[in-house]
């Protein structure tokens, strides 16, 4: 019966692969590049994270996602983040109608943007504590709640959240108990020469490209449940646990220049995001067990947001990924 089980997600395994190039293919059709981008999309999905994507306007982050809700057949909403939102905007709101049988007047929910299997949060941090608070207990419950009743979200239940790093004034930044809350901060970087000269060609004319169904929900719930099946060795859990530990700067055996230029180290889910993701990384690839290099390879996107600069660090003009380029190279002597 084992030996049933595993052909099966060998088996699996061989699909997902294949499976993964034909949804990069047709995302393709409309994105051009961002394919490092577009992976941990879909490492962080298998894995049941959330992310939060940072880049400048106009790098079409909105539309990247929308197409992947598209290729993956799950409904998508997006939620413009303002100043004068309120949690009733995401969540939802009761009204009062009149029961048309009855004559009384009773209380109805209605539904907010939530609700939906992929949740685009625009610029998250135009938008007060208080509403974003209200995001961030849907991401980790998967539930709202409203009048006293409790709403289950319909599974997968996916959050991408985006900010722009070139406008401060006027927003209120994730602190960063929240920031924790996702799984990665991908940065979404300006396209090669020959990407753009692509993007402005294709976006100029007249073709219109439809992207077909790849994957549905169900499917996609049982990939989740393959990633936690997946095995992992102790070198690499090891190696996960390691370099979380040698970002804290209290930590003994933490190198010097940390004790100098962090303030506050990753806690122990930036270690099991990085096994997490490992783990969905080999499951895309085609294989049965992640590798230290799959760990090295999600380094910065898992910790580039749960490491906190001391003052001497940006007077120094360190940035986190800095940091982390050097716990990687510590960790490998």
């Amino acid at each position: 019966m084992v030996n049933t089980a595993m052909h099966d997600d060998l088996e699996t395994l061989r699909r997902i692969a294949a499976a993964r190039n034909t949804l990069k293919n047709e995302i393709g059709k409309i994105i051009i590049g961002q394919s490092e981008v577009i992976d941990h999309l879909l490492i962080s999905l298998f894995s049941r994270g959330h992310v939060l994507l940072v880049g400048v306007p106009g790098l079409a982050k909105t539309l990247l996602i929308r197409c992947l809700s598209q290729a993956l057949d799950l409904s998508f909403n997006r939620i413009q983040f303002t100043p004068d939102l309120m949690p009733s905007d995401i969540i939802g709101t009761e009204i009062i109608e009149e029961n048309r049988v009855s004559g009384r007047k009773e209380f109805r929910f209605i539904k907010g943007p939530i609700f939906a299997q992929v949740v685009l949060a625009d610029e998250v941090n135009r938008t007060p504590p208080k509403t974003q608070a209200a995001l961030l207990q849907a991401m980790q419950e998967h539930e709202v709640s409203a009048a006293g009743e409790t709403y289950k979200l319909e599974q997968p239940f996916y959050v991408l959240a985006t900010q722009n790093p070139i406008e401060q004034e006027g927003t209120y930044p994730l602190p960063e108990a929240q920031l924790d809350r996702f799984m990665f901060m991908v940065r979404v970087d300006y396209p090669s020469a020959d990407e753009e000269l692509n993007i402005v060609g294709s976006t100029t004319s007249s073709l219109d490209a439809n992207i077909g169904k790849v994957m549905q929900g169900d499917e996609i719930l049982e990939l989740q449940k393959l990633v936690r099946r997946v095995p992992v060795a102790e070198n690499v859990l090891q190696f996960a646990v390691d370099l979380v530990r040698l970002s804290r700067a209290e930590n003994d055996s933490s190198p010097s220049y940390v004790k100098d230029w962090v303030r506050w180290g990753a806690g122990p889910r930036a270690g099991q995001y990085l096994i997490l993701g490992a783990k969905a990384k080999a499951v895309l690839d085609g294989r049965p067990t992640p590798e230290v290099k799959d760990v090295q390879e999600l380094a910065h996107p898992v910790l580039r947001h749960r490491l906190v600069r001391t003052f001497r660090a940006e007077a120094d003009g360190i940035d986190v990924d800095q940091i982390v380029d050097l716990l990687l190279k510590e960790k490998m002597k």
